[in-house]
């Protein structure tokens, strides 16, 4: 073989191991050019993903904030609307019951539920039965005819100047009262039946 075809072989030869060195960096370049894209790709969803989930918080956090004021504003303002509805029950319930005095059917029911109350809870004898000025003789005899019966004693009845409504009976140290004021003296337990009453649209007992 010939120089000239020695050389040329050789330098097919170098020409083809740089050409399979050049293919094999290409290679290694484009493998870890998409390695790296892949990472940046996967980097840049996460900090997506991240982004959203923050922004999500921040939302529900907004979210929560805004209910939790909106909440507080409507009890607030349920609290107002209780109080003003109480206000004006307790304004209008002394001339409401004052009412149901002078009412004779109403009245009965007023006069039985007191005493039916002092059966209950007072000893049988020395009724002292403190009443109203307007309530009529008659009533209160037909019912110190029925008390004397059942308790083999008369009651004394005495008349209250200053009562407005009602009736008060006391036996043995207890007292219970029927009277307007001493219907309405537990401002916690009749102010929460009449708030009842008022927010169902009823009336005063």
């Amino acid at each position: 073989m010939s120089v000239d075809r020695q050389t040329q072989a050789l330098l097919a030869l170098v020409e083809a191991d740089r050409a399979k060195k050049c293919d094999a960096i290409l290679a290694e370049a484009r493998a870890r050019a998409t390695a790296l894209l892949d990472e940046a790709h996967a980097d840049a969803r996460g900090r997506i993903r991240a982004a959203f989930v923050e922004e999500r918080a921040r939302r529900d956090e907004r979210v929560a904030a805004a209910r939790a004021n909106l909440q507080t504003r409507r009890r607030l303002a349920l609290q107002r609307r209780a109080a003003a509805l109480l206000a004006e029950g307790w304004r209008q319930l002394p001339d409401a019951l004052t009412r149901r005095w002078q009412q004779p059917e109403t009245r009965a029911e007023w006069v039985a539920g007191v005493v039916a109350s002092a059966r209950e809870r007072l000893p049988r004898t020395g009724w002292r039965i403190t009443y109203a000025p307007d309530w009529p003789a008659a009533e209160r005899e037909s019912l110190a005819r029925e008390l004397t019966a059942a308790l083999g004693v008369a009651p004394d009845f005495v008349l209250d100047a200053d009562a407005r409504a009602g009736l008060r009976i006391a036996a043995g140290g207890n007292v219970i009262d029927g009277t307007l004021s001493g219907l309405t003296a537990d401002r916690a337990e009749v102010g929460a039946r009449l708030l009842q009453l008022l927010e169902e649209g009823g009336s005063a007992p």
